[in-house]
């Protein structure tokens, strides 16, 4: 498990560096692409997590510990230079970008956000591969954490 753990962690840099490296255009673009890249590994373990949880897929004891590891492990990435000042929506060059003006306005709250993310992440991933009922128990702590940041922080598609 520790090796998947650590290959886990290794994809989700290396999946950033590439996103980073191919940055062009605006001042924050580099930090938008690798604040999008974490969330699209976020997005797909919590996503397919809750597929098994939901019934959808079914419930494969191996995968859930593997995507688990590789949330937490995401989760607990040094974010600082993912989120310079400017980097929001407002911004016309930042287009694409749904972050809201108001994570810079209320910083220290988000943070607050994040660490529930990190705790959930945490629980997850000892619980994930313990059986079906065991990841139910331990999903909606995480997706409340992900909802917090969704609903206060981010800007509905257009």
């Amino acid at each position: 498990m520790q090796i998947r753990t650590i290959l886990g962690s290794c994809i989700v840099g290396a999946v950033m560096a590439g996103n980073v490296a191919m940055a062009e255009g605006g001042p924050h673009d580099k930090a938008i692409k690798a604040r999008q890249a974490m969330f699209q590994l976020y997005s797909f373990s919590v996503g397919t997590l809750g597929d098994m949880a939901k019934g959808k897929i079914d419930y494969n004891a191996e995968l859930a510990a593997e995507l688990a590891a590789n949330l937490n492990a995401a989760a607990n990435l040094g974010q600082s230079a993912f989120w310079p000042a400017g980097s929001d929506n407002s911004n016309p060059e930042n287009a694409r970008n749904r972050a809201l003006p108001k994570i810079w306005e209320t910083f220290p709250a988000i943070g607050e956000n994040a660490q529930e993310l990190k705790d959930a992440a945490a629980i997850l991933a000892t619980e994930a591969g313990n059986g079906l009922d065991a990841l139910r128990s331990s999903m909606g702590a995480v997706g409340k954490s992900c909802k917090g940041c969704h609903d206060e922080y981010r800007a509905k598609k257009k």
